[in-house]
């Protein structure tokens, strides 16, 4: 019996990694540059605090529109073809934001760039998940290096003087990394979504809805565990008396991005559910650690550690269970998370103390932890 197999994805190189190094750093410095960048807004454009952020909600608001019109535009265009609309967009965005004349147009500007932010994220994430866990976490990883840099880059180049002079240095940097971007996508190309080898005759996954459901869920918890560690964790610590609060939190961040980059690197030796459900283990026994002082800061930063590999690995291995082509739904349900876990947390905070921040964050990765056991459990049954 002769059996079709799909076309092997590409091997792992500096030619398939180039375009998504040079989108991932862009999308990084943009995503993180609004926060930081909320003074030139009030000069320029003489907003309240109460009011600028929501330039950034618009931005995040645009991001999370994208991946679903994303997903089912897929099946129709390329990769490449998508990935350049969308810098177009990011890149059209960008340049509205520095010379809108009024307000409200620079937050549909900012709006416009968000969703073009999204479409790139959908499109690489869901090409790269198909080429395997190695290649979608390295380029996540570079992600993290961009917003990193994004408040060096507003406090560099940005100038609080009222004019359009004064967002242009930071903002048209992203314009010109979106042309850069596109300019190494015709060099070297862009990849496309490849199919997993699969024998032609192998059945079809046991309940994909349920599956693809259990991977939302998973993705849910694990956004949850970033934005919940990124926007508490501080808070936390500084109430428990601990100095350092702030570098803590750096260090999080920067454990996050070395996680993802060491994850890049070894990850193909390690199956993917072994890895996430060592990763969730991992994360509930450092969230109860965070109870102790002593323990606190040091779990905090090895929980960046644990965090990293989630993301990329359920995306690499989504697209082999179900496939690729919904990778943007999962980056839909992980905004949900994002929104969800902050407020969560605060509502906890508020109610029970500080110690309900650990205890959250423990639950969510417990949740985290049940979903990927169960994810597994209905890939096996598939198989």
């Amino acid at each position: 019996m002769t059996t079709a197999r799909p076309a092997a994805p590409p091997p792992l190189s500096w030619t398939l990694l180039a375009v998504g190094v040079a989108a991932f750093f862009t999308l990084g410095l943009i995503q993180a540059m609004y926060g930081p960048a909320f003074g030139l807004f009030q000069a320029r454009f003489g907003v309240s605090t109460a009011s600028v952020g929501v330039i950034a909600s618009a931005h995040f608001l645009g991001s999370a529109v994208a991946p679903p019109l994303m997903g089912l535009l897929l099946r129709r265009v390329s990769v490449r073809a998508g990935v350049s609309w969308s810098l177009l967009l990011l890149a059209l965005g960008v340049m509205g934001v520095v010379f809108a004349p009024l307000w409200p147009l620079a937050v549909a500007s900012a709006f416009l760039g968000g969703f073009g932010l999204g479409g790139v994220s959908a499109c690489l994430n869901a090409a790269y998940a198909s080429v395997g866990s190695r290649a979608v976490n390295l380029v996540n990883a570079v992600f993290g290096v961009g917003s990193m840099i994004a408040p060096l880059l507003v406090v560099g180049l940005g100038r609080a003087d009222g004019t359009p002079g004064g967002l242009a240095g930071p903002f048209l940097t992203v314009a010109a990394l979106c042309a850069v971007t596109f300019a190494v996508g015709r060099v070297w190309g862009v990849p496309g979504i490849h199919a997993p080898a699969r024998a032609a005759d192998a059945p079809a996954p046991a309940r994909p809805v349920v599956q693809a459901a259990l991977f939302a869920a998973l993705i849910v918890c694990y956004v949850g565990l970033e934005a919940g560690y990124g926007a508490w964790a501080s808070r936390y610590l500084t109430e428990l008396g601990l100095p350092g609060a702030a570098l803590t939190l750096s260090a999080f961040w920067a454990a996050l991005t070395v996680g993802r980059v060491l994850t890049g690197v070894f990850a193909g030796r390690v199956g993917a559910p072994r890895v996430v459900l060592s990763c969730g283990a991992a994360l509930v026994a450092l969230a109860l650690a965070m109870r102790v002082p002593a323990l606190a800061p040091l779990a905090v930063i090895l929980s960046g550690l644990a965090l990293a590999p989630v993301f990329g690995t359920t995306l690499a291995w989504l697209s082999q269970v179900l496939s690729a082509r919904l990778v943007p739904l999962l980056l839909v349900a992980g905004s949900l998370g994002g929104v969800l876990s902050p407020w969560l947390l605060g509502q906890a905070f508020a109610r029970f103390g500080a110690g309900a921040v650990p205890v959250t964050l423990a639950t969510l990765a417990a949740l985290m932890l049940l979903f990927t056991a169960l994810a597994r459990r209905g890939a096996r049954a598939a198989a």
